[in-house]
């Protein structure tokens, strides 16, 4: 079975000017991993979180 590719979204915490923006993509399967790129480099790097670093992470920087 061929994966589904991502459905990647603008981060709600982006500005609306375009100039610094990330975006985000959620795949469920096989573990729930949150993934971000930068919107103006879309064939660049990516990160990959696993829910609890995600968590972990928001928490941090969102206390």
């Amino acid at each position: 079975m061929t994966p589904t590719p991502p459905r990647w979204f603008k981060s709600s915490y982006s500005g609306n000017d375009d100039a610094d923006c990330l975006e985000a993509a959620i795949s469920p399967i096989p573990q729930l991993t949150i993934h971000i790129r930068d919107s103006k480099n879309r064939d660049g790097a990516r990160l990959g979180f696993t829910e609890r670093a995600w968590s972990e992470f928001l928490r941090s920087v969102h206390p």
